[in-house]
């Protein structure tokens, strides 16, 4: 089916989410749109959906034009989406989940099982997707979730399928797995949009490029362009993406955790008898699939969480007693995973955000008073030391767009004498051009000195900012190896393979397939 989108306009109050944006799509081909997070993607692909309704243009499905009053329009014309965060209710089986709203019914009006079941074996037999249609949904890895939705939408004849973002939370290997369906979908003539700001998922997969920057298309791209020309694209300037930074050369250890065991709500280990060391002048990388403790593990440092067992220790003292404030007076820099919630203040003004840690220490304060002239200034020199973008210091932070506001939380913690740096994806929402200012100020804090603890689900942020990584699976620490291990060993870590069996996996891998890496060449074996 051929994909054609004309003069699509969606506003949203004074924002221009898509500004009169064209593109085409033919029959069998995997077009990659690309872009910033905020250029206006997902938008556009929403309204595709029949999620939002377009103030201007047109669809047409094989020439003809149609209108969508909702997402059961665009399903009956044959357009499925897998959104990023996955539509799936954990307790129902994979049949049940797939027929969910299109339920084969018998003559009675009983839902009939059996076919829901052959639905869901035929789809998954005919692609080699290697689901069970009688698993619980909530059992299943999350690649395997992935494949649910995509049978959910093929069993609903979809010959345009919208992938959002779908390798957000994908190991490697699940990642590649992903890429060898999308070529299968496409030799059977599937139509696919590709979403992603994944540069390297891009050159692999896609027959052609869209780029968007700021709602509008700013160009179309081939997969033979290389990271650093898409990068440019998505930008509109020159980008480096990879770090400079010297080899490290790290002191002594100074922040230690031994045998920590956090639980969570339901009283199950979130992070299960882990042990670590971090020297000071390193950066110690924790990668892994989100969901397998990491966040606990962070806010449990931070003094957030409560520990059920184990120690945390700073420079030879033990933290434990201590609350948030007294451990980040004792120089524990921290950013969140989620800065909109426990990063920021939306409210307060873009000066308040800078020194909410320390507002009531000289100089920003003497006794019970504030001095507002002290914070004012402070702000704008922070404000140009880390290039935040802005009309005010005075203005509330909600106005700043999303990779500034990460950028005041950066400034914040770094702006003070440090003895640890933990920064959770650090990098989460931004754009490639925030990315390396993000990137640059990590390797200066560790050239300083300061021992550095990165939180990341991003395999490549891990492997360029890294000096050892640490890998989580299921709350515990699978390995502790090298910043320039192997990504294949790293990926079948990140799924629960022991260190030594991951490396025997991995060269068995490389020597069956002669070395070639899927995610980095155009016909990569798989």
């Amino acid at each position: 089916m051929k994909l054609e989108l004309r003069g699509i306009t969606k506003v949203f109050g004074p924002l221009v989410a898509n500004d009169h944006i064209d593109l085409v799509v033919q029959p069998g081909e995997i077009h990659a749109l690309l872009g910033e997070n905020g250029a206006g993607k997902s938008t556009l692909m929403n309204v595709l959906y029949g999620l939002y309704t377009p103030d201007d243009g047109q669809i047409l499905l094989d020439d003809a034009p149609v209108t969508f009053a909702g997402p059961g329009d665009a399903v009956a014309a044959g357009i499925g989406m897998v959104h990023q965060h996955f539509m799936l209710v954990p307790v129902f089986t994979v049949a049940e989940s797939v027929v969910l709203g299109y339920e084969p019914t018998g003559a009675a009006g009983l839902i009939n099982a059996a076919e829901a079941r052959r639905r869901v074996k035929e789809i998954s037999d005919r692609f080699g997707f290697d689901v069970d249609p009688d698993a619980t949904i909530e059992d299943l890895p999350v690649g395997a979730q992935q494949r649910v939705e995509i049978i959910k939408a093929l069993s609903r004849d979809a010959k345009v399928l919208i992938l959002d973002e779908p390798t957000a939370v994908l190991t490697p290997q699940e990642t590649d797995e992903l890429i060898a369906i999308m070529r299968q979908l496409k030799e059977n003539g599937t139509s696919i949009v590709f979403i992603t700001h994944k540069l390297r998922e891009v050159r692999a997969v896609a027959d052609r490029i869209t780029v968007i920057r700021r709602g509008k298309v700013v160009g179309e791209a081939s997969p033979t362009s290389t990271e650093t020309e898409l990068a440019s694209m998505m930008v509109g300037r020159s980008v480096n993406l990879g770090v400079d930074k010297a080899v490290a050369a790290p002191g002594e250890e100074s922040f230690v955790v031994e045998g920590l065991t956090v639980l969570d709500a339901a009283g199950k280990p979130a992070v299960d008898d882990i042990s670590f060391g971090v020297r000071r002048g390193e950066i110690l990388a924790v990668a892994g699939v989100q969901g397998n403790g990491q966040t606990e593990l962070t806010e449990t440092i931070l003094g957030l969480n409560p520990s059920v067992a184990g120690t945390i220790s700073l420079d030879g003292q033990d933290l434990a007693g201590d609350g948030v404030k007294e451990r980040l007076r004792a120089g524990i820099g921290f950013v969140p995973e989620d800065r909109s919630t426990d990063g920021i203040i939306a409210s307060f003004s873009v000066a308040e955000n800078l020194v909410l840690d320390l507002y009531d220490t000289e100089p920003f304060a003497k006794g019970l008073a504030m001095n507002p002239a002290r914070v004012r200034s402070s702000a704008e020199q922070r404000s140009q030391e880390f290039d935040i973008r802005l009309t005010s210091v005075d203005d509330p932070i909600s106005t700043l767009s999303g990779g500034n506001q990460q950028k005041v939380v950066i400034a914040r913690e770094m702006s003070r004498p440090l003895r640890l740096l933990v920064a959770s994806q650090p990098t989460r929402g931004l754009d490639v051009g925030s990315i390396e200012f993000m990137h640059k100020r990590i390797v200066t804090e560790r050239d300083n000195g300061t021992p550095v603890i990165i939180v990341s689900t991003e395999l490549d942020e891990v492997l360029v900012l890294a000096d050892r990584i640490a890998v989580m699976y299921r709350g515990r620490v699978v390995g502790i190896v090298d910043g320039d291990t192997d990504r294949d060993v790293l990926g079948l870590m990140m799924a629960g393979v022991p260190l030594e069996e991951a490396r025997a996996q991995a060269a068995e891998h490389h020597t069956t397939t002669g070395g070639a890496d899927a995610a980095t060449t155009q016909e990569g074996t798989l």
